[in-house]
């Protein structure tokens, strides 16, 4: 089987130490990786993953440009890259042209580490240029354990934007909305030919049954295999979607052809 890990992370070498630890004390979380892109390449091999998705977060505006230099710098060889803006930004539209120039894949937001709702209005000339552009918006959905018990990015949120916003490609990560399974169910699932989930770091908070509903519902076309390493080992989500009773073509397009037909690769 081949795999395409839709939703992970790293740092900067310089970085990576620091930021790693912080958000593993404050997570509880061991970490699957040292944070850094090496690592990355590392955890891939081991699992037989081809290609992954790198989903860097700016927390403060003054970091979109250097965030987004870098990670055009690091795509190839199987890596992908999104990059980010931050919402209070004043040329966030903007950076969403130069994301577009620099060769990168969508834009990832997240709403704890961004202190915004994804439906606020203030954030829709930023989506008009994404859709414009024919870029992925990608959201963190749902709670986090690094945010506290406050969650803005809801499964209802997400509708209000795929309504709003028909030709936005949208992909909510953590199942739609991770802890938030029954409103994923009653708000999102299977209502929207412009949303995808990704099934990242969910394996130990969603039971088999609830988690097979929701791929029956929203279809394994708009399903993507992710992992959130280094906070998951790939090897969960994978054996997560294994034994699960999928036919082989529904594994094969959630494990790499969805993301494949997504990107237009």
């Amino acid at each position: 089987m081949r795999y395409f890990d839709f939703h992970t992370h790293a740092f900067t070498d310089t970085l990576a130490k620091r930021a790693i630890s912080r958000l593993a004390q404050t997570s509880g979380i061991t970490p699957a990786t040292d944070g850094t892109l090496g690592g990355l390449r590392r955890k891939m091999a081991e699992n037989g993953i081809e290609r992954a998705m790198l989903l860097p977060i700016a927390t403060k505006p003054s970091q979109q440009t250097t965030i987004n230099d870098w990670a055009a710098s690091v795509m190839g060889s199987g890596i992908y890259c999104c990059g980010t803006v931050h919402p209070d930004a004043e040329d966030a539209v903007a950076e969403v042209e130069r994301i577009k120039a620099l060769g990168l894949y969508g834009v990832k937001f997240h709403s704890e580490y961004q202190n915004f709702c994804p439906h606020e209005e203030r954030l829709f000339p930023i989506y008009e240029k994404i859709s414009e552009l024919g870029l992925v918006a990608v959201f963190h959905g749902g709670w986090d354990p690094f945010a506290g018990e406050i969650v803005k990015a809801t499964p209802k949120s997400f509708a209000a934007v795929a309504e709003t916003f028909p030709k936005l490609k949208i992909v909510a990560a953590h199942l739609g909305g991770m802890d938030l399974w029954n409103d994923v169910e009653k708000y999102t699932a299977g209502k929207y030919e412009n949303m995808w989930f990704d099934v990242s770091v969910i394996a130990r908070y969603i039971k088999d049954e609830q988690l097979l509903r929701i791929i029956r519902m929203q279809s394994a076309e708009r399903i993507l295999f992710g992992s959130d390493c280094p906070w998951d080992e790939p090897a969960n989500e994978i054996a997560m979607i294994e034994r699960l009773p999928l036919s082989d073509e529904e594994k094969e397009l959630i494990f790499h052809r969805s993301a494949e037909k997504l990107l237009s690769i």
